[in-house]
């Protein structure tokens, strides 16, 4: 394959790439890169490279310009980290990635026609799109508000899980927001008052949302984290097992300009678990200085959080007292503690009958009432969870006894 001039020098430029050398290894470039890379080429290889080019590329998206800029935001490299951590960057490394951009710029802007017409192939070949992004700018105003946009991963992913030392995207994250969320309305904004001092950069202090099942202590962070990923919070959850890697996470983000919340969901000890040193140390503060821009988020559904069975009661019970009432203070370091307490009657009540509304189910006040403590006796409680449950039973009801009539 003879190539064009243009194709020529975009491939003899991005061998030049220092910033952003790791984009060059990335699965939807490769096969764009072996395109233009070559002067000759079997027609079926060319063939080949193309497809695989858009194959790869369909999967991510189907505009070239955007998918290129998105890897650009999430490239983790050292002049990004540089000024993340709020360095002075030398003249000569900025003017290196105005350069770097200019040139990815225009491997971003190739049309379908510029890489068709080499292709020695006479049938139809699928085609791409391209926008037209200023990838200095775009860049540029990322940067000068790096603490609400992130790198690297937390560029794009607003939740995440501990994997073998490492934070990990959950790519299908619950997608709660807090309009969703009814009832408990002076607790959730006590814990959005808090959320919002972290983002701002104010002391924030680490959260204990204890209580009943089924109350909203977990839906509240999720819904939180929500709200604010474009203000630059993320969410790490780490389960009980992984709390002695809560140092190590720590030091992970310490220098990241996003702020985290790091998570622990139903959280709960027992007089013999050794777990609870890390986390009380983490919460007073150790050798290691306090990432400012973390907090533990923790919730359990016992106000202690100490979980002892009448068979625990054996052995030495002075040691045993000791060290539960060791575990027990773990809660008082929590600087913020919350109660989520399952509602009397009314509030019950009312809480079905808000649900019921906001999910658009039509049915007599007294008649809802009277399924609610129905189905609230059978569960074997009233709680938010069981309210939310009862509504989407009673909507399957009505759709299965009133289905629409099509034509």
């Amino acid at each position: 394959m003879i190539k064009n001039k243009k194709l020529q020098e975009i491939d003899l430029s991005l061998n030049s790439l220092v910033v952003f050398r790791k984009l060059m290894t990335q699965e939807v470039i490769l096969p764009l890169r072996g395109l233009l890379d070559t002067e000759t080429m079997d027609p079926v290889i060319q063939l080949r490279l193309y497809t695989e080019f858009i194959s790869r590329l369909y999967t991510q998206s189907t505009n070239l310009t955007e998918y290129i800029f998105r890897l650009i935001c999430e490239d983790e490299n050292f002049y990004i980290t540089a000024k993340a951590r709020g360095d002075e960057v030398d003249p000569l490394l900025e003017s290196c990635v105005e350069n770097e951009l200019a040139i990815l710029q225009r491997l971003a802007r190739l049309r379908p026609h510029e890489l068709q017409r080499e292709v020695s192939y006479y049938g139809v070949l699928p085609e791409w799109k391209t926008s037209d992004i200023n990838f200095y700018e775009a860049y540029m105003e990322r940067v000068r508000n790096i603490g609400k946009y992130g790198y690297g991963k937390f560029a794009r992913h607003a939740m995440f899980v501990l994997r073998e030392g490492r934070c990990v995207p959950v790519l299908h994250p619950d997608p709660i927001r807090m309009d969703d969320l009814i009832g408990y309305e002076a607790e959730r904004s006590a814990v959005r008052e808090n959320t919002l001092a972290l983002l701002s950069g104010k002391p924030a202090q680490n959260v204990l949302l204890s209580g009943d099942a089924g109350t909203g202590k977990s839906s509240t962070v999720k819904a939180l984290v929500n709200e604010y990923f474009s203000e630059g919070l993320r969410l790490i959850q780490i389960t009980k097992e992984q709390l002695t890697q809560l140092p190590e996470l720590t030091e992970q983000i310490y220098d990241n300009p996003l702020k985290f919340i790091l998570f622990i969901d139903d959280l709960s000890f027992s007089a013999d678990d050794n777990s609870f040193g890390t986390l009380k140390a983490t919460l007073e503060g150790t050798v290691t200085a306090r990432a400012k821009n973390a907090v533990i988020y923790a919730t359990s559904n016992r106000r202690q959080i100490v979980r002892e069975r009448y068979s625990d009661r054996t052995g030495d019970d002075r040691y045993r007292h000791d060290t539960v009432q060791e575990i027990g203070s773990v809660a008082a370091r929590f600087g913020l503690r919350i109660n989520f307490s399952e509602p009397d009657l009314p509030d019950y009540l009312a809480l079905v009958s808000a649900i019921a509304q906001q999910r658009g189910l039509d049915m007599d006040d007294d008649l809802l009432a009277a399924e609610a403590e129905r189905f609230a006796e059978g569960v074997g409680g009233r709680s938010p969870r069981a309210a939310k449950q009862l509504v989407e039973q009673l909507l399957i009801q009505q759709q299965i006894s009133c289905p629409e009539v099509t034509t």
